[in-house]
């Protein structure tokens, strides 16, 4: 049985998780962290850390850049594993990331979906064959209107892995800012909020009289919940170190 402590726990992932977790034989959330202090299920919930009472194996955190700290200091004390689904997070609470996997397990993903990640493996077999052949790379992404940041933290890990693969690329967030034209070496990220869009990512490879466009489409955040469990079911006993889900998926 995987113990589990859900940070942010009354928001829309955390309650998500807690009806997948709840009829899941394999889990169980032993507490909750909202500032709220607010319990909604069954198990108990604490308004911070310093509250907690109950260890666990793993902890899901879907919350806030601006709840980090709390976590990251809880984890940096006790070494409880840690998946990680926030974004937007600031430098110093990334370098906090870098170090704490030092000492424990640690896995953060951008996107907790199985979808996305298959996208991943596949820009970094794809990119540089298209680049290389004069194709010029945007990346479109879609979101309800509550997402806080833009781009999203999804189109920065396509975009990511696409840099990682070419010499001497960089990002374009703001075609407005400039009058003139594209620039070879760039890739494009533009962002929609509006309605209760899940999700939707556009990676775009536009080239002489032919465009090759790759989409994936969230219906619904069971599948960024079930990416999480299925990290939280990886992570449980593995020694120190950054993980992603590409090492869940294999």
């Amino acid at each position: 049985m995987v113990k589990v402590i859900l940070h942010g726990c009354n928001g829309r992932m955390g309650q998500m998780l807690s009806t997948l977790i709840e009829a899941d034989e394999e889990m169980t959330v032993v507490a909750g962290i909202e500032p709220s202090g607010e319990a909604k299920n069954e198990y108990p919930v604490y308004k911070n850390f310093d509250e907690l009472k109950d260890g666990a194996d793993v902890i899901i955190d879907f919350s806030t850049a601006s709840a980090m700290d709390g976590l990251l200091t809880y984890c940096e004390k006790t070494h409880t594993p840690l998946v990680l689904c926030s974004t937007g997070l600031s430098d110093a609470q990334l370098d906090r990331v870098e170090k704490l996997a030092k000492e424990s397990a640690v896995l953060i993903s951008a996107n907790m979906s199985l979808g996305i990640n298959v996208l991943l493996k596949l820009l970094k077999n794809v990119t540089k064959t298209l680049y290389g052949n004069g194709f010029d790379i945007e990346i479109a992404e879609k979101h309800h209107n509550q997402k806080l940041d833009a781009p999203s933290g999804t189109a920065l890990a396509l975009a990511d892995v696409m840099k990682d693969e070419l010499d001497d690329i960089s990002y374009n967030l703001n075609r407005t800012e400039v009058r003139k034209k594209r620039d070879r070496n760039e890739i494009g990220i533009s962002s929609v909020r509006g309605g209760t869009i899940v999700g939707e990512h556009d990676v775009i490879f536009a080239g002489t009289d032919e465009v090759i466009e790759i989409r994936h489409t969230a219906y619904s955040r069971a599948v960024f919940a079930k990416g999480a469990m299925s990290a939280a079911k990886f992570l449980k006993g593995k020694k120190a170190g950054k993980y992603d889900m590409s090492d869940v998926i294999g």
